[in-house]
């Protein structure tokens, strides 16, 4: 009877990986033929949706947002996105507008910059206030930052965005990494731990993503875990089909048996991030692992099960 409450406390720890947030993050905005974010939330395959790009801003630009097919920011037609993020977010799934891209016009020159691009997004995306997207207020920011820029003011944008939560709000803030490290815009910005997700880009990158074998990825990904503040979560970036990338894919199966049961091991270990959800409709890819990302708390509660039972007997 006396070592219960120390098995209750392992039971609890043994669960804990899996119960804050793990699940599957999708792109979603940069294909027209993807289909809407509500039916890509509807899936039930997501627990966050990145909404890809707002692709200019900073340097005293006019900010711009590229949505592909799917609106025309300029004459407000993306507006009717509004109820659809309410949608997703009555789910439990948490939206985030997405910063940068590999292609667009974007950089902070200074701290001073990073305040008024935070203003900007908390007044047009993260307020409720009538903007871009409607009236929907975002969950949050994704910083998704893939080419070089004269200066990087990235950890400044990162402090200026959470300085908006409060306590009864909280702003989420996530990043996009590549999977070298250290990673030449965002280093500084992931160490100050301001993080909640860091979804790392394991594609396009032979050195540290699967088409250098299990083993290399592996490597990477234990970097990875090493290096996050404590508190900051580590998702597996991955394309979802073998076009959505250069490098890196890796077959479903492959990833349930290979890698999956190595990386949830990591105490940071967050889930999977996928790019993109065009890709992921048109494989497939994450109804065939959305089963293994997180493994329900009962399976890690069952392993307890007998002991727990025979210490209370």
């Amino acid at each position: 009877m006396g070592s219960l409450p120390l098995l209750l406390f392992l039971l609890i720890a043994a669960v804990a990986p899996f119960s804050d947030g793990c699940g599957i993050t999708v792109y979603w905005g940069q294909n027209g033929f993807e289909g809407t974010l509500q039916a890509a939330c509807s899936t039930n395959d997501y627990k966050y949706v990145a909404v890809a790009f707002l692709t200019t801003f900073g340097n005293g630009q006019t900010p711009v947002l590229n949505l592909a097919g799917h609106c025309d920011p300029p004459s407000g037609t993306c507006a009717i996105f509004a109820n659809e993020i309410r949608y997703c977010q009555s789910l439990g799934i948490k939206v985030l507008l997405s910063l940068g891209g590999a292609i667009g016009n974007y950089g902070i020159s200074s701290t001073g910059d990073a305040q008024q691009v935070a203003a900007y997004l908390w007044s047009s995306y993260l307020s409720g206030s009538a903007g871009p997207l409607g009236n929907a207020a975002l969950d949050g920011i994704d910083f998704d930052i893939e080419y070089p820029t004269s200066t990087l003011h990235w950890d400044d944008l990162a402090r200026a965005i959470a300085a908006y939560s409060t306590p009864e709000r909280k702003i989420y803030l996530s990043a996009a990494p590549q999977c070298i490290i250290p990673d030449r815009n965002l280093d500084v910005a992931i160490k100050t731990g301001l993080f909640d997700y860091v979804w790392v880009q394991f594609y396009n990158n032979p050195p540290c993503d699967y088409s250098g074998g299990a083993g290399s990825l592996i490597k990477s990904w234990n970097d990875w875990s090493s290096l996050l503040p404590a508190g900051n979560q580590l998702f597996l970036g991955l394309p979802a089909a073998p076009g959505a990338a250069g490098s890196g894919y890796i077959e479903p199966e492959k990833l349930k048996s290979e890698i999956l049961p190595v990386i949830r091991q990591s105490a940071n270990y967050g889930g999977v991030m996928l790019w993109n959800r065009y890709y992921d409709v048109n494989n497939n890819y994450s109804p065939q692992i959305v089963g293994d990302v997180c493994p329900p708390a009962a399976t890690a509660a069952g392993k307890f099960e007998d002991l727990v039972i025979s210490q209370v007997l």
